[in-house]
């Protein structure tokens, strides 16, 4: 482990770390220069379980042990060993996780080859809360999806908060970015795969009684927090499924019905 002492927040080998909270910013700079941040020795460890490799790493002195256990063996990587208050006027916040890490982006992975194996799928669609998106993989790793697709405008599930909040499952479950419709309901063709999009229709099968039923490989598509799912997407959709629901309350925030729907359809392949 390479030790790195610095002092001056606006050293230009922390530039990976500059103004995280700046969501706009981090949105064009992290894909465009092949990076992501992870947030926590726990989430760099799965990162680093996963085969991702790390760039650099950032903490405090308190917690260079931590570090130390990760990366051991590794002589390349720097670790910026900076100040709690070099930290914060670095990044923007203070920073309470331990150690922050710059790890090199893996390239994406083609669509057929993350959902060849695959039967139960999760496609999240235009989804753009950080939050929302972390809360929907941690579903989908415990609740047990094999692969999660997301859509061109989706929020980026290596986002620091995506991933912090997922405690890591990013890292698990595999994923990969859809085509715009209908050239994505194409590749879904292509190895057999029902897509059941989750909205309110006049048309739309309770989600007791689809499970019950529930083909041999589906795809399950959730829609934005504020618009639901697209035009495009019901209309690419062989069957639209609702979650029966009381007290007058029509629809869940999207985390939440992952989860519930996952839950109905566990142990129901055919």
């Amino acid at each position: 482990m390479r030790v790195v002492e610095i002092t001056d927040p606006a050293d230009p080998r922390l530039a990976d770390y500059r103004d995280l909270t700046d969501v706009a910013l981090r949105r064009v700079l992290e894909p465009e220069g092949g990076l992501y941040i992870a947030e926590s020795a726990k989430v760099i460890g799965r990162a680093l379980d996963a085969g991702h490799r790390p760039r650099s790493v950032l903490v405090q002195a308190k917690w260079v042990p931590d570090v130390e256990e990760l990366l051991a063996g590794d002589i390349d990587t720097p670790v910026y060993v900076v100040t709690a208050g070099v930290a914060e006027s670095l990044t923007g916040y203070a920073v309470h996780r331990g150690a922050l890490a710059a790890m090199h982006r893996p390239p994406p992975a083609a669509v057929a080859e993350v959902i060849a194996g695959a039967r139960t799928v999760m496609i999240l669609e235009d989804i753009v809360d950080h939050t929302n998106v972390g809360a929907a993989f941690r579903s989908a790793a415990a609740l047990g999806a094999d692969a999660v697709l997301i859509s061109p405008r989706c929020a980026d599930p290596l986002y620091r908060r995506s991933v912090r909040v997922s405690m890591g499952a990013v890292f698990q479950v595999p994923w990969t970015r859809l085509p715009e419709w209908p050239v994505a309901r194409v590749a879904l063709d292509e190895l057999g795969f029902h897509v059941a999009a989750l909205a309110l229709s006049a048309g739309a099968i309770g989600l007791d009684e689809f499970a019950a039923r529930r083909p041999d490989r589906v795809a399950l598509l959730f829609g934005a927090e504020g618009d639901g799912l697209s035009p495009r997407a019901m209309q690419v959709a062989d069957t639209i499924v609702t979650i029966p629901m009381r007290g007058g309350v029509d629809s869940l925030n999207v985390a939440a019905a992952v989860a519930v729907v996952l839950w109905a359809m566990r142990g129901q392949h055919p």
